[in-house]
């Protein structure tokens, strides 16, 4: 089997349940930002060598990712044939993401100002996951607005919470905006 089709060759992709789209319609747009997204959090996994905890939270997050994208790329006519947790965001996936949130935040104290990112590798490439994140959430919004049950924008924006949490989990000591001269 071959990488390439070349139905794609003429700006259009195919999507989940049949029909096809170009890619610079919303649906496509937004995926492009998940899809950044996910691999942000891979490259941030990969520099925590040792964080077990912190290893399964972003796996998680990436197969998340993997079914929001699902729904992302159904047209509305199919979107009865999307499964909860494999291809259609679910309340459980945020209420999950919520607790995972409150358990990272018992772990510090709560940073009182602004922090500034970069105090280790892993908090910096988790905060550029973040940034990513919210990108995503940002091109949600026309998704959202089109399919108002969807809890795509919710997903997106608790994910966004979790990783700053994660992050000044890991950073362990935080620079605040203010202590810099």
């Amino acid at each position: 089997m071959k990488i390439y089709t070349k139905k794609g060759d003429s700006g259009s992709t195919g999507l989940l349940f049949g029909g096809r789209t170009k890619k610079d319609t919303f649906r496509i747009e937004l995926n492009g930002a998940v899809d950044h997204a996910q691999a942000c959090l891979g490259y941030a996994r990969a520099l925590a060598l040792n964080n077990v905890r912190l290893d399964s939270i972003l796996i998680l997050a990436e197969r998340d990712l993997w079914v929001l994208m699902a729904e992302v790329a159904t047209l509305d006519k199919n979107r009865s044939k999307l499964e909860p947790n494999i291809s259609l965001v679910t309340k459980d996936m945020v209420s999950r993401l919520e607790s995972e949130i409150d358990e990272v935040m018992g772990h510090f104290e709560m940073p009182t100002s602004f922090v500034v990112p970069g105090a280790n590798v892993v908090s910096a490439a988790l905060d550029i996951a973040r940034t990513v994140i919210r990108t995503a959430e940002r091109r949600s919004v026309a998704f959202v607005e089109a399919t108002p049950e969807s809890l795509v924008g919710v997903y997106l924006n608790r994910l966004s919470d979790l990783v700053w949490a994660l992050a000044r989990w890991v950073e362990d000591t935080h620079l605040f905006a203010k202590d810099v001269q």
